[in-house]
């Protein structure tokens, strides 16, 4: 009477095909879990680099050429003050951008290297984001509206 071979015996001629099962499926995992984390960490550097971006368009918008401004009442800029300015920020913050303007505008484009957590293992060290702003230089207020006169909130003073 000859044995019949039990169920061990068929997972004998697969040995070894779950590990490499299962490291394809962590390995995916992984990745998965990278672009959840390390996706949430480049989008935060890319509202950061967009805020720096805009702040320091806005620090170069005051380069204002005020002998212009008083003797034509035209609002522009000085483009090598409104530069100067919005480079001086980007140092001030720590970040690395490019700035270009003109007699009417500031644009500032910001880049930044956001290192990743769990993609690294997968190869991808950093991610590169940019952000970018522009600001032109705006007259302050000239009349108070009919409804703020109106109203009992006190204008200036204590």
């Amino acid at each position: 009477m000859r044995r019949r071979p039990g169920w061990w015996s068929r997972w004998r001629a697969d040995d070894g095909t779950v590990t490499a099962t299962v490291a394809v499926l962590m390995a995916g995992i992984v990745a998965l879990g990278g672009l959840g984390l390390d996706g949430g960490l480049a989008l935060s550097a890319k509202e950061t680099a967009e805020g720096q971006a805009e702040a320091a368009a806005r620090a170069g918008a005051q380069a204002i050429d005020l002998t212009t401004l008083r003797t034509t009442n035209d609002l522009k800029l000085l483009p090598a003050k409104a530069e100067a300015a919005a480079q001086e920020y980007l140092a001030r913050v720590n970040a690395s951008g490019t700035v270009t303007a003109s007699d009417e505008t500031v644009t500032v484009t910001v880049t930044a290297a956001q290192h990743t957590q769990l993609l690294d293992l997968i190869g991808i060290a950093t991610i590169t984001v940019h952000g970018q702003g522009s600001a032109h230089p705006q007259r302050g207020v000239l009349t108070v509206s009919r409804e703020f006169a109106n109203s009992d909130v006190p204008v200036g003073g204590n």
